[in-house]
C-alpha cells in the first residue's frame, strides 16, 4: 500500500543522500588541517625573528667582553693566530673575522699541527640538526661543553674562509671504534646572497672522498649534479630553503632534501651529509638522510662522531703541541684572549 515504504526506493534515498553529502565533511577536514598548518607556519616564523633576536643580543655581549680578555691589540681573525701566538690549549676562545660586524666566541682545537677553528661536532645525538636556514645560517648547539653538538654559523663560516686560503679537516669515528679523517686543500663558503656556496679543492685522507662532486669538474662518468651544482660549487640548502634547482622536480637532490631535515651542501643525495639525522650505526628509514660518509659506511650506516674544522694554510712554524686531556678545557696558564667565563653568554641551541 501507499503507507508501507518501498524498500528498493528506500534504499535509493539513502545511497543518493550518502553520494552528494559524505565529501562535505572531507571538505571541511581538508580546511580545518590548512587553518592548522597555517598556524604552525606562523608559529615557526616567530620562533625564526626570536632566534634572529637572540643571536643579536648576544653579539651584542660578546662586544663588552672586558678588554683584559681581548688581547692587547685586536681580536684575533681565527684560531691559527691564536695558535700562533703561542696558545697551545685546545679551549674557547674569542675572534673576529676581517669583514664581521661582531666577535665570535670559537673552538680552538690545537692537537694535528694546532690552529684548528672547529665549525661543527657531533657526539651522541642530543642537539637536533634538523633544523631552518636562518638556524644554520647563524649557528645553534652547545659550543661550551666539552662534547657539546653544534653548528657554528654559515655566516661565520663565510667570513673565516674569506680572509685567506683554509684547508678542511674531517675527523669520525664510527660505533666500532674505527676512526678516519678526509682533508681538502682551497675550503671556502660564499656569502648569503650566493647561498653559501661550498668551494673545495684537493682531497687527502683515509675516508675517501665523498664531496668528490663539490672540488673540481666532473667527470664523463658522474652524471649526477646537485642542485646549484656548477664548476663553482654546491650551495648550501635546508627544508625551507631549497637553493636555485627548487623548481626542477626532476633533480634527485632536490627530492632528497625534501625527505631529508637537515641542511648541507648536498650533493648525490646524502652521500656526504655530516648533518644528517643521527642513528645508532646500521639503520632503516624512509631515506638514507643518518650521518653519512658513503665512501666509508656506505649510505645505510650512520656515523657515531664527526668534528669539522679549519685552519689557515700559511700557518708555518707553529710551537709544540700540549695535547689537551679529555674533557678539558681550560688547562691553565693558555695565554692570550681564552676566555674563562664566557659561559655567561648564551649559544643558540
Amino acid at each position: 500500500s501507499d503507507s508501507k515504504c518501498n524498500p528498493l526506493c528506500y534504499c535509493s534515498c539513502i545511497y543518493f543522500f550518502l553520494s552528494f553529502q559524505a565529501p562535505v565533511p572531507c571538505e571541511e577536514k581538508v580546511v580545518r588541517l590548512e587553518a592548522e598548518i597555517q598556524g604552525l607556519r606562523e608559529v615557526i616564523n616567530d620562533q625564526h625573528h626570536y632566534i634572529q633576536e637572540l643571536q643579536q643580543s648576544q653579539a651584542q655581549q660578546l662586544e663588552h667582553i672586558p678588554n683584559s680578555h681581548l688581547g692587547p691589540d685586536n681580536l684575533y681573525r681565527d684560531c691559527s693566530e691564536v695558535f700562533a701566538d703561542g696558545n697551545v690549549a685546545s679551549g674557547l676562545y674569542v675572534i673576529r673575522p676581517d669583514g664581521s660586524s661582531t666577535a665570535l666566541s670559537v673552538y680552538c682545537d690545537m692537537n694535528n699541527g694546532g690552529g684548528w677553528t672547529v665549525f661543527q661536532r657531533r657526539r651522541d645525538g642530543k642537539e637536533s640538526f634538523d633544523r631552518a636556514w636562518v638556524e644554520y645560517k647563524n649557528g645553534f648547539g652547545d659550543l661550551f661543553s666539552p662534547n657539546g653538538e653544534f653548528w657554528l654559523g654559515n655566516e661565520a663560516l663565510h667570513y673565516l674562509t674569506s680572509q685567506g686560503d683554509y684547508d678542511l679537516l674531517i675527523n669520525m669515528e664510527d660505533f666500532e671504534g674505527n676512526q678516519r679523517f678526509a682533508e681538502y686543500k682551497n675550503f671556502k663558503v660564499g656569502e648569503e646572497k650566493d647561498q653559501y656556496q661550498l668551494h673545495l679543492g684537493e682531497y687527502t685522507g683515509t675516508a675517501g672522498n665523498a664531496l668528490a662532486d663539490t672540488n673540481g669538474p666532473p667527470t664523463a662518468e658522474q652524471k649526477w649534479t646537485g642542485p646549484g651544482m656548477g664548476s663553482n660549487g654546491v650551495k648550501f640548502s635546508t627544508y625551507d630553503h631549497l637553493n636555485d634547482a627548487a623548481g626542477d622536480v626532476e633533480n634527485e637532490d632536490v627530492r632528497c632534501i625534501r625527505h631529508s631535515r637537515s641542511g648541507w651542501w648536498f650533493s648525490r643525495c646524502d652521500s656526504g651529509n655530516l648533518n644528517g639525522h643521527y642513528y645508532n650505526g646500521p639503520y632503516k628509514a624512509m631515506a638514507d638522510d643518518g650521518v653519512v660518509w658513503y665512501t666509508w659506511h656506505g649510505w645505510w650506516y650512520s656515523i657515531k662522531s664527526v668534528v669539522m674544522m679549519v685552519r689557515a694554510a700559511d700557518l708555518e712554524h707553529p710551537p709544540p703541541v700540549i695535547p689537551s686531556l679529555p674533557g678539558e678545557l681550560d688547562p691553565g696558564k693558555a695565554g692570550g684572549n681564552k676566555v674563562d667565563d664566557l659561559v655567561n653568554f648564551p649559544v643558540l641551541g
